[in-house]
């Protein structure tokens, strides 16, 4: 508790790169260090990610998650769309007691992971693509690190600013 009653809420920040196996039964081992800093959760969601990734979820960073969503105006088609194609694809899985997540097949078809596999700590949430997207991805970004790095820290310019 904070001065005055408030409550902090302190959750890990999720960092590093994992390479991981994916098992006959589509089992996926999370690293002991994430599974501490996801602590207490024993289930996550898996979602649809960007770039031909998954997404994994605590229900806490799933629900921050929909309340900005919530916030975009439900009269714009790519907002309902994009509701629509995420949650409805949105999957629970438990942590079992050896710490793995069995990959919904359907998901794991849709991000193209078959065996070789790397989990990354993506501050609230994770990743997980195939090993040879991802080392593909990564190639084509890494030499532009310093670019994408200032353009992430530059706010974007509104383009009706200083206009009456």
């Amino acid at each position: 508790m904070g001065i005055g009653g408030e409550k902090w809420e302190f959750e890990m920040l999720l960092t590093g790169t994992f390479a991981r196996s994916v098992d006959d039964k589509q089992r996926l081992a999370i690293p002991k260090s994430l599974r501490e800093a996801l602590s207490p959760a024993k289930a996550l969601y898996v979602a649809p990610g960007t770039d031909g990734s998954l997404a994994i979820y605590t229900e806490e960073s799933l629900a921050r998650l929909a309340d900005r969503l919530a916030q975009a105006s439900p009269a714009g088609p790519e907002v309902r769309a994009f509701n629509r194609m995420f949650f409805a694809q949105v999957q629970r899985v438990e942590i079992d007691g050896q710490g793995r997540i069995r990959l919904p097949a359907e998901l794991a078809k849709l991000a193209g992971i078959d065996r070789e596999a790397v989990l990354l700590g993506v501050q609230d949430h994770l990743e997980l693509w195939d090993a040879g997207r991802w080392n593909v991805y990564l190639s084509g970004k890494q030499s532009r690190y310093d670019e994408i790095a200032e353009a992430a820290f530059t706010p974007a310019v509104n383009s009706n600013s200083g206009k009456p």
